[in-house]
């Protein structure tokens, strides 16, 4: 049940017991932080029974809602964060964590459907809210202006005491315009005229709501050079699109963010593709001092694996040259004979806008975009 119905959020904060006696469990608890009374008689209950999957807790404020589940519920809780509706979700096609394994990309070949340029860009455009793919017919722009008025009174406002909304608005919109790149706090905070704490501060709220993701810069003891700046992407890509004032997916698809937008629009969907099934994402990016850069890094069971993201039927084969930067950290000799340290170099990806799945070289293939 939900929440959201005013006599049943009545019954659940004024008589929790009563509540538990009338919703048993198993149940599925809508918007559960209008009513976090509930949260000790739910521990009660889970400690009582020792069963798990007795309660299903779903919410939307999510400041509210992780303050209240850390204090009563620690210990006894799973936590899974469901950001915007993956591509899986919205063209009906399995949901798997994204390798650049050859063998598993083809097995995915069968049930993805190829998609062109323009639909690319209006998905991309469109965003991930579900309400946007429920209701065709809602305007994507009515829809984030509301989203967004409704974010800065309820979650900024009320919960983190943010006390001008306008700048942290105007603060959003310069933080959409960096998407997919370095974080400098300093530039940030001067193109938004506050301190650089402050938009530290603001930015760590932006990820808390899950608005941005900061990917980290993969650290290795023998990459000397390697910057230390988090990668910054906007989660939603509709979302950017509106802060941002692209008026359609044709004007966004031909305007100087379309790259950036790309790459944050592919970032997200592997991100969330590991989200899904409840695993912390492995991502990481590389940067040196002498600007040499890879989009993405995989970090999984001691193999990194390189991604490359590019607007691009053909990339060409430039697109994998920077992946040599890696090849230290796969040879045993760079560790003084410590095997343990030495990682091994996966295959690599350029996700790209190629029509088929074709190798780069034995190493590297080019990915479709609709096949992630």
């Amino acid at each position: 049940m939900t929440l959201d119905d005013p006599d049943v959020r009545y019954l659940a904060k004024h008589d929790p017991g009563l509540f538990l006696q009338r919703y048993s469990p198993p149940v599925l608890i809508d918007e559960i932080q209008y009513a976090t009374e509930l949260f000790p008689y739910i521990k009660m209950s889970v400690d009582r029974s020792k069963r798990k999957g007795d309660f299903w807790l779903t919410g939307s404020q999510v400041f509210h809602l992780m303050k209240n589940v850390s204090e009563s519920l620690a210990g006894r809780v799973g936590i899974v964060n469901l950001l915007g509706l993956s591509d899986s979700e919205i063209y009906e096609t399995l949901s798997q964590p994204f390798t650049t394994d050859p063998a598993h990309l083809m097995s995915r070949l069968p049930m993805a459907k190829p998609r062109g340029l323009n639909e690319i860009y209006e998905r991309i455009f469109r965003g991930s809210m579900p309400e946007l793919y429920g209701d065709r017919t809602i305007d994507p722009e009515t829809y984030y202006r509301s989203y967004v008025n409704t974010y800065l009174q309820r979650d900024i406002r009320d919960l983190t005491q943010v006390a001008d909304e306008t700048q942290f608005y105007n603060f959003m919109t310069i933080v959409a315009a960096h998407t997919s790149k370095p974080v400098i706090y300093e530039e940030l905070a001067g193109e938004a005229g506050i301190s650089a704490p402050t938009a530290k501060k603001w930015l760590s709220i932006l990820v808390s709501s899950h608005i941005i993701a900061l990917v980290q810069p993969y650290h290795n003891n023998v990459l000397k050079r390697v910057v230390k700046m988090p990668l910054l992407h906007f989660l939603d890509t509709g979302l950017a699109s509106y802060l941002l004032r692209w008026g359609s997916p044709e004007t966004l698809e031909k305007g100087a963010m379309s790259g950036a937008i790309f790459e944050s629009y592919v970032f997200s969907e592997i991100y969330k593709s590991y989200l899904n099934v409840g695993k912390e994402p492995p991502v990481f990016y590389y940067r040196d001092k002498d600007q040499k850069e890879i989009d993405l890094l995989i970090y999984e069971n001691g193999v990194l694996s390189p991604v490359e993201i590019k607007k691009a039927a053909s990339p060409g084969k430039a697109a994998v040259k920077n992946f040599r930067v890696l090849d230290p950290v796969g040879a045993e000799r760079a560790f003084d004979g410590l095997k343990t340290l030495k990682v091994e170099i996966g295959n690599g990806s350029v996700v790209c806008m190629a029509a088929d799945l074709l190798p780069v070289d034995e190493k590297n293939w080019y990915v479709p975009v609709w096949l992630i």
